[in-house]
């Protein structure tokens, strides 16, 4: 017996009156039709179909600049050459998954993008001050290209270095040396600024916020030169930074801590400076560090002695106080020691640091992912890079890491970028969420199928719907019970489903703060009339 003869029969059982009010609200509303049929049919309804959610986990990569370590490849390139390189590397960074690009824009006091404020950087063009030609800008065309993969692209700052001991060409007129001397100071090999000086810490804030204000920036990074790695003289003896006059400043203005304190305040004053200037301006701009990655020696107990290099004494990094004061969205201790190395050992760093996070920021470790290959009794297999990342994914309070650098991984060295995607990165992932900044999931979006021009081939199209802007949008396919997900970028509103076996898509938003919004769910129609004969045999298009 068919559904209509069940409700045909169970109709006329009903008395004349249940009848007549039936009869008279189809009338009404033809849809309340619909509901005796719903009761009457005796077949499983199919149950609410949820997609998994995406892997989060940061997987980032560091591009320096200076002294061409990753890109420019050499200072002088052309345009073209310059913009095929950075190609080059965005892709290969999409190709191994990985979903976010560090790239130095700032190495030297100078600019690898138009600035007012500093000249152009010379491990762009060969000369400090001279701009790309034809022209271009670098951090603009960056910017989009790594948008257009879905890759977060971060702004690398350098904030006291001057001059680099690779720095070769004549320093141009408006380089702060020029401009303002009285604020730089000779160092050793560098030209580094005063942190003393407010002056300084207000021209640093300037220029990053600059940046910040003018570009689409995913983040504000800054790595672990404050003041200056130790220098020594002739005599083999350690240089002091010469800062007397803003130290002299400050006892005179009546400060009363130690040298050591006062120059940790001075860094620490920036710090914090920065973030609340970023969060000010745009909130969805992650702030990050990658400090040296022991905060002390002894902390934890097991790690180095008093003879190793300790940040907090010489670069004036309190880098702790930074992570558990929350004056920053991610911090990326570069664990640049490999697991087995007693005295400074990955993972027993690793689970200090996440002890220390009070605030439940983000740690995404640095790795050594260079000293892969390399000719010397000090290389490492590539191994070594991906147990570091297992280890980071088995830790609870550790969700990514930040490769240094590009170069091996364009390289393939040791077999590292084949051994990746097979070991570690094997789906895309999401930038883990940051919801101290904002948790407002974005609105389902509205999704429709469609056959292309050919009529042979479904096109799966949707479109944003509410307030929140949409950075990234996840596309799960569903076949059996396997799900396949993609990440893809916002600017991206279609894609074709063809394999033919499909049965269910799934489709959300994910906002700039990685927040992942509710799935719309379509169950694809020509699946839906092959499973099941009670169901019209008009294809339907059912979204949840």
């Amino acid at each position: 017996m068919n559904i209509k003869d069940i409700f045909l029969s169970g109709f006329l059982r009903l008395g004349k009156q249940h009848r007549n009010l039936i009869l008279t609200a189809c009338l009404l509303s033809p849809v309340s039709c619909l509901i005796p049929v719903q009761i009457a049919d005796s077949s499983p309804q199919p149950a609410a179909i949820i997609p998994p959610s995406p892997s989060r986990e940061f997987r980032g990569v560091w591009v320096a600049s200076v002294a061409n370590i990753d890109w420019p490849s050499k200072p002088g390139l052309t345009t073209s050459q310059q913009q095929a390189e950075l190609i080059t590397i965005l892709d290969r960074a999409a190709k191994l998954k990985l979903n976010a690009v560090i790239l130095q824009v700032r190495p030297d006091c100078d600019a690898l993008y138009q600035s007012t404020l500093e000249p152009w950087s010379e491990f762009l063009t060969g000369q400090m001050g001279k701009p790309p030609a034809p022209y271009y800008d670098p951090l603009a065309f960056a910017v989009a290209e790594a948008h257009k993969r879905g890759l977060e692209l971060h702004a690398w700052f350098n904030p006291y270095r001057a001059s680099h001991p690779q720095g070769k060409s004549t320093v141009a007129p408006n380089h702060i040396s020029k401009t303002h001397p009285e604020l730089v100071k000779r160092y050793g090999k560098y030209l580094w600024l005063d942190p003393g000086e407010k002056a300084v810490q207000d021209y640093t804030v300037q220029v990053i916020m600059d940046v910040v204000n003018r570009y689409d920036i995913d983040g504000v990074h800054i790595d672990d030169y404050f003041y200056p790695y130790p220098e020594k003289d002739r005599r083999n003896k350690k240089i002091d930074f010469p800062d007397q006059i803003s130290w002299q400043k400050y006892q005179q203005s009546g400060g009363t801590a130690t040298r050591d304190d006062w120059r940790r305040e001075n860094v620490n004053t920036l710090i914090q400076r920065l973030y609340q200037s970023i969060k000010t301006a745009k909130p969805w701009v992650k702030f990050g560090i990658s400090p040296f990655g022991i905060w002390q020696p002894g902390f934890p107990k097991q790690i180095g002695n008093e003879k190793a290099f300790n940040a907090y004494q010489e670069l004036y990094a309190d880098s702790r106080k930074w992570l558990m004061n929350g004056w920053l969205d991610y911090l990326s201790p570069q664990l640049y020691w490999k697991i087995a190395q007693p005295q400074e050992s990955y993972p027993v760093l690793l689970n200090w640091w996440t002890s220390q996070n009070t605030q439940s920021r983000h740690i995404w470790p640095g790795i050594y992912t260079s000293r892969i290959g390399q000719n010397s009794r000090t290389a490492w297999p590539a191994k070594e890079i991906v147990y570091q990342i297992k280890t980071t994914q088995g830790h609870v309070g550790s969700d990514g890491n930040i490769h240094f650098s590009m170069k091996p991984l364009l390289q393939n060295r040791g077999g590292i970028a084949d051994l990746l995607p097979q070991d570690v990165y094997h789906h895309p992932a999401l930038v883990p969420a940051s919801p101290w900044l904002d948790n407002t999931p974005p609105e389902k979006p509205q999704v429709s199928l469609a056959k292309d021009v050919t009529g042979t081939k479904t096109v799966l199209r949707w479109q944003a719907t509410g307030k929140q802007a949409v950075w990234l949008w996840v596309v799960q396919t569903k076949i059996g019970n396997e799900w396949n997900t993609n990440i893809l970028p916002a600017g991206q509103n279609s894609t074709l489903l063809n394999n033919h076996q499909v049965e269910d898509v799934a489709v959300s938003a994910v906002t700039r703060y990685g927040v992942q919004g509710t799935s719309a769910v379509v169950e694809i129609p020509r699946y839906q009339v092959r499973q099941s004969n009670v169901r019209s045999s008009v294809p339907r298009l059912n979204s949840r």
